[in-house]
């Protein structure tokens, strides 16, 4: 049974959100793609033509692709070799992250840069499918698919719900605080519950919604504790390596309780891990620019 206050933040979204009119719709490559995943006889090449179909995806793909995270000694310069890279079993989910946040795409503006959101969003998903492949979480692909969509959220308050974005922003500003709690101050709730809402609204997976809606407090977590773990500290790294990082995250609280949860006995451990894995972080970000 959800408590009050669950339903409380439930009540508010959706209050919020149908005060901006309709919500965009799951575009129909998604379900073409779906339906051809589901056929065993689909190739990369038959993929291949339905993604091309769309160039900002098909582009988004190649980055993805060209990932340092995946060891590719040569460039991906075609989309079906970058689907084979990518693997069948992970395409779905990575088109649908990509077309959620192409849906809700905010114009660039003095207070907002997409494409810094984009990099950021796509070295929190990549990273952490690597860290979680290194410490052997047995579905990468759902590590990628929520850090990739970890910050969708923020796209709906910046497009849908600006006057109150501006209030936020003025507010971490004069009152010294972080974007977190100015959304609960402004709002009532957060972009990741945000994300929760629109995930049950579209059926996504439970524990991808729960990584997202988690990903700032991993500890609380409901159903995945581990899979809100990896991106939370994914996400602190980018702020502790000032590498991919994005202003929302300004002042990250960092949740100890990932140390134990993600098996690394000590804060030393796991700062030891972190600082292995800095050179592949760099490296990483400047292919993307």
């Amino acid at each position: 049974m959800l408590d009050t206050n669950v339903i409380d933040i439930k009540l508010k979204i959706k209050n919020q959100l149908s005060a901006v009119g309709n919500l965009p719709t799951i575009p129909h490559i998604i379900t073409e793609v779906s339906q051809m995943l589901d056929n065993e006889n689909t190739s990369a090449s038959d993929l291949c033509k339905v993604i091309s179909q769309d160039q900002s995806i098909a582009t988004k793909i190649l980055a993805v692709a060209n990932s340092p995270m995946y060891g590719i000694p040569r460039r991906v310069a075609t989309i079906d070799f970058a689907i084979v890279i990518i693997g069948l079993e992970h395409i779905r989910s990575l088109l649908l992250a990509l077309t959620m946040m192409e849906m809700f795409k905010a114009k660039n503006g003095a207070d907002w840069n997409h494409n810094n959101y984009w990099k950021h969003s796509l070295m929190v998903g990549t990273t952490a499918k690597k860290i979680a492949t290194d410490l052997r979480y047995p579905k990468s692909g759902e590590v990628f698919t929520a850090g990739l969509l970890h910050d969708l959220g923020l796209l709906v308050i910046q497009k849908y719900m600006h006057r109150d974005f501006k209030k936020i922003l003025e507010l971490v500003k004069t009152e010294d605080i972080t974007h977190l709690q100015a959304e609960k101050i402004v709002l009532g709730f957060t972009h990741g519950d945000i994300a929760e809402y629109l995930f049950e609204k579209w059926n996504f997976p439970s524990f991808i919604s729960d990584a997202v809606s988690f990903h700032h407090v991993p500890s609380i977590s409901k159903k995945n504790p581990v899979l809100a773990s990896l991106i939370h500290l994914v996400d602190y790294i980018t702020q502790k390596f000032d590498v991919g990082s994005f202003e929302w995250d300004k002042n990250y609280q960092f949740d100890n309780n990932v140390v134990d949860i993600l098996g690394f006995g000590t804060i030393d451990n796991l700062e030891k891990f972190l600082l292995s894995y800095e050179e592949l972080f760099k490296t990483h970000f400047e292919s993307l620019n």
